[in-house]
């Protein structure tokens, strides 16, 4: 029997009710001739109401004690899962990311998978059992328990799609698939059909919530088709997955970035110095850039995610003790990114975004291009208007 694997994101087990439904969907599945490995969030807002709870005792929790806290929240999830198909007659059993066989590094609260043992679910599956997964989690090589950062319950879907040789990894979310903008932002954005795998990393790592970009990376390297679609009703979603066809249109999809902060560094600071303060306290940067053409050491600006820093009070202080006025934490900026293969073969895209914000009055305080991406970095009140903007300047709705 063939293999699949199914994520549901915490809005889809919210509460009791939204947890049947799930549970009568992977039965039809399992009823269609399938073996069924299910990989399930916290419900709902837990995580973010565990988090709020740790903030409440220190405001730069250890990052340690808050993995062992976190993972809780996809351990409730997966049980009741378990309970609810049970009741239905389907033999269920549901595994923590440790018992599943999910290996990662010793980086808590960001940490990476490194391999996947899935030992144990094979023998469940043998005995014609449903696997439920709680997502997110894994375990180190020291054996501790660690978590993959926010949406990693992705990337815990498609390692286990990988490992297992399945047929398909779904992802199931409130909307059916994937759409060239936020529809609470662009009502006229549009669904896509599919997808490549290196314009979905740039959107997931641009602030598009759909999927994870670890997780797209991480298909990608195993060839996995990941199929995003709606935990709520029928509907075709969207496939990422290796495309060798023509592309339709050169602007996939936009999208903007509010959960971010931008630390600009004088010249006086020695970008190595910068860095290693950084990676010391695990602080990733999504885009780096650096101008010595002047002379000097030179100017740096870093774009840094604020999903996974859980101290930022603590992160700032830090950094106004090791350098003075010379690094500035600037949390009113975001950015508005365009993706899409050949974006930047030639200067049009650029002239038209930068025409954009100049109409709308927002100042564009830098611009970053790649074969792939386009992106501005703007004060944030501007972001929903100029998103609006450019997907109907560069997607023609």
């Amino acid at each position: 029997m063939p293999i699949v694997v199914q994520k549901y994101g915490g809005s889809s087990v919210a509460d009791v009710e939204k947890i049947r439904k799930v549970a009568q969907r992977v039965k039809d599945k399992r009823d269609a001739g399938y073996q069924v490995v299910v990989v399930v969030s916290a419900m709902g807002d837990t995580t973010d109401e565990l988090l709020a709870l740790a903030k409440q005792v220190s405001p730069d929790p250890a990052r340690r004690e808050l993995d062992m806290l976190l993972t809780c929240g996809e351990r409730i999830s997966m049980a009741l899962l378990s309970m609810a198909l049970q009741e239905m007659q389907v033999p269920a059993i549901s595994f923590t990311g440790s018992q599943s066989g999910i290996i990662t590094n010793d980086a808590h609260a960001q940490a990476r998978i490194v391999e996947v043992r899935p030992y144990r679910i094979h023998d469940e599956l043998a005995r014609g059992r449903v696997v439920i997964v709680a997502g997110y989690q894994g375990v180190s090589y020291k054996k501790e328990v660690t978590t993959l950062g926010r949406g990693g319950s992705d990337t815990t879907a498609v390692a286990l799609a990988a490992a297992l040789e399945a047929e398909a990894c779904e992802i199931y979310s409130d909307v059916d698939g994937i759409f060239s903008a936020d529809p609470r932002v662009v009502p006229d954005a549009r669904k896509l059909e599919s997808l490549n795998y290196d314009e979905m990393q740039e959107l997931a790592s641009a602030g598009a919530k759909v999927l994870n970009a670890q997780a797209v990376e991480w298909a990608k390297s195993r060839g996995i088709v990941i199929l995003a679609r709606t935990a709520h009703a029928q509907g075709s979603g969207t496939e990422v997955r290796e495309l060798t066809a023509a592309q339709d249109t050169r602007v996939k999809g936009v999208t903007a970035d509010v959960e971010m902060a931008v630390l600009c560094a004088g010249a006086q600071v020695r970008l190595p110095e910068l860095l290693e303060f950084l990676d010391a306290r695990g602080v990733r940067g999504r885009t780096l850039g650096h101008d010595a053409l002047s002379g000097g050491s030179g100017h740096t600006y870093l774009l840094v995610p604020l999903a996974d820093i859980h101290g930022e009070d603590a992160l700032r202080k830090d950094l106004s003790t090791r350098f003075g006025d010379a690094v500035s934490w600037r949390g009113e900026l975001g950015t508005v990114t365009c993706v899409g293969v050949g974006l930047n073969a030639d200067w049009v895209p650029l002239r038209q975004s930068l025409a954009a914000a100049e109409e709308l009055g927002a100042r564009v305080h830098a611009v970053h291009t790649s074969p792939l991406q386009l992106t501005l970095l703007v004060d944030k009140p501007h972001l929903k208007a100029l998103t609006a903007r450019l997907h109907r300047e560069l997607l023609g709705s």
